[in-house]
This record gives C-alpha cells, sequence and structure tokens, in this order.
C-alpha cells in the first residue's frame, strides 16, 4: 500500500477507536504495517508519537463531553483510559491547562485539537543519494536492548554514550574485547520489530560476525537475503543522519513508484574515523521490494 495512504489509514483507525484500549501493535495491524516503521514515520510525518496523539484526541474530546454537561468527571476519565478522576484531571491541566472544573465554567480556555490531515509535498524524493543492492543473508553479533517507542528518540543516544564510554573506559571483559575488534561492533545499529516487545522494539549494536566465540551479554541475530535502499549520509552525527532519516520518511517513500518496505528492521552503518567531521560516512538501510 502507498506510504501515504498507510499514515492516513491509521490515523481513521485511531480516530475509530479513541474509546478503546489501543497500542502500536494493534494500529499497525489494521493498517497493515510494520509496528517499528509506522512508529517511526508517524513521529516524523507528524511531530508526534501515536500514543501523544492518542492522548490529546482524548483529552479534547473528553473537554467536550464535559462541557456537554451531560457526563460526570469520573466517567469520562474511565471512557478515555484513566485508572482514576485524579489520574485523568492532572493530564487534562497539562493539557488544557486547567481543570475539568474550571474548563465548565470557562469554556473559552478548551485547546482544540482535531484529527491529523496527512498531506505530502515532494520537494526532492527523487535526488537522494542512494543505491538499491541485493545481500546475501549474514549474521551480526552485539549488544541488544529493549526501547519503548514513545521514548526511543532519547534513549537510543543514550545506549550509544553508555556503549562508548564503556569502550573507552575499558570496561568490557577481554573476551568481549576480542569480540568488539574482530566483527567492528559499532559498525551497525540495528531496529528490530519484534512481537515479543509490547509497545517497542530491540535495538543492537552491533558488527558482521566473523565466527568464533559468542561472549557472555552479546549475541547474535540473522539478517536475511533482501534487497536494500542504502541511503548515504554525509557530514557531523547525529544531524546528518537524522537528516536523511526525515527526507526518506517525508520524500522518498511518498514520492517514489517503485519500492515499497520489505521488512521489519532497519540498519544504520558507521565509518570509522571522526563522528563530528564534516565529511564522515553513515548510511541508513532499509529493506524494499517492487510494488
Amino acid at each position: 500500500m502507498e506510504w501515504t495512504e498507510c499514515l492516513r489509514r491509521s490515523i481513521d483507525y485511531m480516530e475509530m477507536h479513541l474509546a478503546d484500549e489501543l497500542d502500536i501493535a494493534d494500529i499497525a495491524q489494521a493498517v497493515p504495517m510494520s509496528p517499528f516503521y509506522f512508529q517511526k514515520g508517524f513521529k516524523v510525518m507528524t511531530g508526534l508519537t501515536p500514543g501523544e496523539y492518542i492522548r490529546n484526541r482524548r483529552l479534547y474530546l473528553a473537554a467536550m463531553e464535559l462541557l456537554a454537561g451531560k457526563c460526570k468527571v469520573i466517567d469520562v476519565a474511565l471512557k478515555y483510559g484513566y485508572d482514576t478522576p485524579e489520574s485523568f484531571t492532572r493530564a487534562f491541566v497539562r493539557f488544557h491547562r486547567c481543570s475539568p472544573t474550571q474548563m465548565k465554567q470557562n469554556p473559552h480556555l478548551l485547546t482544540p485539537y482535531l484529527p491529523l490531515k496527512i498531506s505530502i509535498i515532494i520537494t526532492g524524493g527523487n535526488t537522494m543519494d542512494f543505491t538499491v543492492e541485493k545481500m546475501k543473508a549474514f549474521q551480526v553479533i552485539g549488544l541488544k536492548q529493549k526501547f519503548p517507542f514513545d521514548s526511543a528518540y532519547s534513549d537510543l543516544p543514550q545506549f550509544w554514550t553508555e556503549f562508548n564510554q564503556k569502550c573507552r573506559n575499558n570496561q568490557f571483559s577481554s573476551a568481549q574485547v576480542l569480540a568488539l575488534e574482530d566483527n567492528k561492533i559499532g559498525e551497525f545499529g540495528i531496529c528490530i520489530d519484534s512481537p515479543e516487545v509490547k509497545d517497542g522494539f530491540y535495538y543492537m549494536i552491533a558488527g558482521a560476525y566473523q565466527g568464533g566465540d559468542v561472549p557472555e551479554g552479546f549475541e547474535l541475530y540473522d539478517i536475511p537475503a533482501l534487497q536494500w535502499a542504502k541511503f548515504r549520509c554525509t557530514g557531523p552525527m547525529p544531524g546528518a543522519l537524522q537528516s536523511v532519516n526525515t527526507k526518506i520518511f517525508q520524500e522518498w517513500l511518498p514520492g517514489n513508484d517503485r519500492y515499497q518496505i520489505a521488512d521489519s528492521f532497519n540498519l544504520e552503518w558507521y565509518s570509522c574515523g571522526d563522528t563530528s567531521s564534516l565529511d564522515y560516512e553513515s548510511a541508513i538501510w532499509i529493506p524494499v521490494k517492487d510494488k
């Protein structure tokens, strides 16, 4: 299905189920789309996580129902997923900057929040620096950790910071250091969608596995044979990579008429060298198939 149509359908689905229990996997399955790519694409396209959008829409609709004067606060709180009137009131105040009682007395304090409309302006998707390459299956080795969708954008850089600090401070065992060096662990950052992780995904700091022992704390992961769209990034990190990532979701995916996402993970490739350099090279690999 065309990329922007998937996002539009996801918004329609969320709107129909705002009073129901919703999670990322349910929404992505309804579209259908990989939960990882749905979460990532929605954030890039709208500036919000799906969770933030759902929460904002619920608080707006809750305020409308309270202003209509037909519902008690506790009933509205339970309808829109809050366990207690107190937790609902705290969220209500953060969003509307007034309490439910104050809202009833001062309707002009309502913060409007209408359904999102996805519209795309193509400004350069066809000029991005990328190649499409078929690759055989290969294994990677590295450190894997679970991350929630809603906080991944802040949590992932911290994961890399901690990894780099442990490398600099010689906090890995001798067996781990050998694996780091032999397999160039840190060459890849891999986002892996998994049904085992509710409302989240795995992220792996990895390298191409060359054989040998897998030390404690490290894992192997199989990358299947796939066709990859490889987007080249040049410039200091993380800005250069983030800029290209945004263009992929805002321009290339909506604008290309040949490829669609083929699997539920993606790879970041990092070269050796000074990551703050103007000519530092990195890349984003997206698994694709012909439409």
